[in-house]
């Protein structure tokens, strides 16, 4: 019993006090938002129960290592009648961890905590996730999560890190933003299929490449993706994506492909782009011209802020209902073009993926408080 209250009062980060030290977190006037950040030498963990009933709450780690605290808790211990009624009643709706080396027996109890809450996203960010973790206890015993953010989280076992935290979220993830990540070469044979993920977001991974993409985009693991979002991933043709895509053998509707510096391949092998593709978005991608072979069927095209020097013909473009070519230089030297459009509605678009990542885990600190 003590070592898995140690645990619950890890995640609430509920220790002894140290008055001396400030007070490292802040509840919003409306009591919905609560952030920590335990950067002081000896925090007052205590002040986390500021956060017991907050909606929205952040718990940042200083930077430091959790690892010695590792032998304190029991991760494993089945939690008491009395600590699961108290998680239940948590209003936690979003948590974001960070900030922290943390190993993974420990951040992987927390998450089977979590499992208890109705929490439906949580955020992972600058975090070094050490060592292992024995399979899950219990099927998918963790959260069950709508939205998973990683940025910035590294993970000693590479390549089958996705794999081993899957083991631990319920199969309702619809939202997966991961950033900065250090491996996506995923170890597809592990990864269990996602049947609910419709948004997949890629982007700020610019080392990811198109070979990178079909390695991350393991074939059949994602039958329900809708939305791939693929800002500044490291993507070079629109061809190249394409490749990429039919290889995974996903059914897009919609794909963002901004702040990638493209580059048309006159020539390239053709490619059938998934056939219910209806918007895409090739914003701020340097391009000079309207590049070929693109889905000959869209309701979206954006190519807003690129560096294309004369109107485009008609039979350069796809026939699209709202087609964008806000802030390329031809428009400076031909006031009227915006007017052209063939019938087409001619105006900014705005991708509707989501980017967002924050960051935190200094709630795994708090037990190594404890005697």
């Amino acid at each position: 019993m003590e070592r898995q209250l140690g645990l619950f009062l890890l995640l609430l980060t509920l220790a002894h006090a140290f008055p001396a030290a400030p007070e490292p977190c802040e509840l919003d006037d409306e009591g919905v938002r609560c952030a920590c950040n335990f950067s002081d030498p000896q925090p007052n963990w205590s002040s986390a129960f500021l956060c017991i009933g907050a909606i929205d709450v952040e718990f940042y780690g200083g930077g430091r290592s959790l690892e010695h605290f590792l032998k304190r808790v029991d991760t494993e211990a089945n939690p008491s009648k009395d600590i699961t009624d108290v998680l239940e009643s948590l209003q936690w709706e979003r948590l974001t961890l960070g900030n922290a080396r943390v190993p993974a027996p420990m951040l992987f109890g927390v998450l089977r905590f979590l499992g208890f809450t109705n929490l439906k996203e949580l955020t992972l960010e600058n975090l070094e996730v050490t060592g292992t973790a024995l399979p899950p206890l219990l099927e998918a015993s963790g959260p069950n999560l709508n939205t998973l953010r990683l940025s910035n989280v590294s993970w000693a076992t590479r390549d089958a890190w996705l794999a081993e935290l899957q083991q631990w979220l319920k199969p309702g993830l619809k939202v997966l933003h991961i950033a900065q990540a250090h491996s996506l070469n995923f170890s597809c044979e592990q990864v269990r299929v996602f049947p609910a993920l419709a948004t997949l977001d890629l982007s700020n991974n610019p080392e990811l490449g198109e070979r990178g993409l079909i390695s991350a985009l393991c074939r059949s693991k994602f039958p329900a993706l809708k939305v791939l979002a693929l800002r500044n991933a490291g993507m070079k043709t629109p061809s190249g994506v394409c490749s990429a895509l039919a290889a995974a053998s996903l059914q897009l509707e919609e794909l963002d492909l901004s702040h990638n510096s493209l580059r048309d391949t006159e020539g390239a092998p053709g490619c059938d782009w998934p056939s219910k593709l209806n918007s895409l978005n090739l914003s701020y991608t340097e391009l000079e011209q309207v590049p070929k072979g693109l889905p000959a069927k869209l309701s979206v095209l954006d190519l807003s802020y690129n560096r294309l020097y004369r109107q485009p013909r008609p039979d350069e473009l796809p026939k699209v209902v709202h087609l964008s070519l806000t802030g390329n230089p031809f428009l400076d030297s031909e006031p009227h073009s915006e007017g052209y459009n063939s019938g087409v509605v001619v105006a900014p678009v705005r991708s509707s993926l989501a980017v967002g990542l924050s960051a935190t885990l200094a709630v795994l600190q708090g037990a190594g408080l404890f005697a």
